[in-house]
């Protein structure tokens, strides 16, 4: 296996794609369907990324990212915003929010991996 990737995603279709599409390219891929699993999976597995939804019911993935980030054993993981909002301005408050990127759905599977692997790539060079 490359890596452990978390997917944090309610949408079971997009969950599908992204998991399929990861597993192909050799991850071990763990998913959460709400936020609070997710925090709770990403402490334990401490992934070496974390794909996050920002529409998720009970806790959206803004208060998902600021709990993760508040975590010491989690601060360095890459979190990459994976999400339908494009508007101006959703690009911003997801960084503030504490993710490292940002991927707008629907996903392109001809292009996901070469973003999702920007993120991992920068983790590797700073350890």
């Amino acid at each position: 296996m490359r890596g452990k990737i978390l997917v944090i995603e309610d949408n079971e279709q997009n969950l599908y794609l992204v998991r399929f599409i990861l597993e192909q390219r050799g991850y071990e891929v763990f998913a959460a369907l709400d936020g609070e699993s997710g925090i709770e999976m990403a402490v334990s597995l401490k992934p070496d990324l974390i794909l996050l939804d920002i529409q998720l019911p009970m806790m959206d993935g803004h208060a998902v990212a600021r709990n993760l980030r508040q975590n010491t054993d989690l601060a360095d993981t890459p979190i990459v915003a994976v999400t339908s909002y494009a508007m101006p301005g959703d690009r911003k408050k997801v960084m503030e929010a504490g993710c490292n990127g940002y991927i707008e759905k629907p996903i392109d599977p001809d292009t996901f991996m070469t973003q999702v692997e920007q993120h991992l790539t920068v983790r590797t060079k700073d350890e």
